[in-house]
């Protein structure tokens, strides 16, 4: 199957500003170093002072570079792997192809939304944009109607439609335990808003990404056509993402904060995300052209 061009000029457009983004906030070293910041709501918050999340408060922006590191040297060459996979057909690459495609749009959401503006910004835009139309077009190049039949019986729909149900239940009990409390004596704002407009993060995550999550797995344990399709690729996406949260708390650990308790939660929850993500993959069943096997022996005729 050949490659689309237009597909190529995308992707390559995505790795470009990927790699632009990413490098930048590992590298960049510039500024006063960290200092104390007055916000408007007369909290004091510690700002990192370096480099390009100089503006960042010192415990959200070693965060970010740990994600940077983790798009970098894993979301890019999945990225690049996938496609060509698809180009030759694989609907396992097809998969993978939407989910990391996924992981850059929701990566790329979040620093256009929450990161302090900085030079970067129409970067993080044309990043929000590329990976938004590209993974609108992979998702809707599946046949759903079709879509049952790639997979083995096999699959593992209770197993992987429990757990999702589960973290997404889990996650979303954990941000309603900094934000509810807050209403409740009167303080309204939680003292993890630091210096942000809002709490982000934790917005789209209940408002979109969580309960995404729990109709992806209950959709995918009742085998219904929509779960054929969207199942394994928000498994894709969350093994990438939950490899970038397990950076970001070992970075964090590092930095000497308390990371307790989730610094065993989140890598097991990490690690149980990519084993199902491995089974559901391995129960695809790939097109008969990419099964077969060349002959050992070639004549050559004349």
């Amino acid at each position: 199957m050949a490659l689309n061009k237009h597909n190529w000029i995308v992707i390559v457009l995505i790795v470009v500003l990927a790699v632009t983004a990413t490098t930048a906030g590992i590298f960049s070293s510039e500024g006063p170093g960290a200092h104390q910041y007055t916000s408007i709501r007369g909290t004091i918050v510690t700002l990192y002072g370096k480099g390009l999340y100089r503006d960042m408060s010192a415990e959200v922006a070693p965060q970010g570079i740990a994600q940077d590191y983790v798009t970098l040297l894993i979301g890019i060459p999945l990225l690049i792997v996938a496609f060509f996979m698809d180009g030759k057909g694989s609907i396992r690459g097809k998969y993978l192809l939407t989910g990391v495609l996924g992981y850059f749009l929701v990566t790329y959401s979040f620093y256009t939304a929450m990161a302090m503006y900085n030079k970067l910004f129409l970067v993080y835009v044309g990043l929000l944009g590329t990976s938004f139309y590209s993974f609108l077009a992979s998702l809707l190049s599946f046949n759903v109607y079709e879509i049952k039949s790639n997979f083995s019986p096999s699959a593992p729909f209770k197993t992987a439609g429990g757990f999702l149900m589960f973290i997404a239940v889990t996650i979303g009990l954990l941000w309603l335990s900094i934000i509810v409390p807050s209403l409740l004596n009167g303080t309204i704002v939680p003292k993890e808003v630091e210096h942000y407009t809002t709490l982000i993060v934790q917005g789209f995550d209940l408002g979109i990404l969580l309960p995404g999550a729990f109709i992806c797995g209950l959709l995918w344990s009742r085998k219904a056509p929509l779960g054929y399709l969207l199942t394994p690729v928000y498994f894709i996406f969350l093994s990438v993402l939950m490899t970038a949260l397990t950076a970001k708390v070992i970075a964090m650990g590092l930095l000497g904060y308390n990371v307790m308790p989730v610094i065993f939660i989140i890598p097991t929850f990490n690690l149980a995300t990519i084993l199902c993500t491995i089974q559901i993959l391995k129960s695809i069943r790939e097109p008969s052209h990419l099964n077969r096997k060349f002959p050992r022996k070639v004549e050559l005729t004349m």
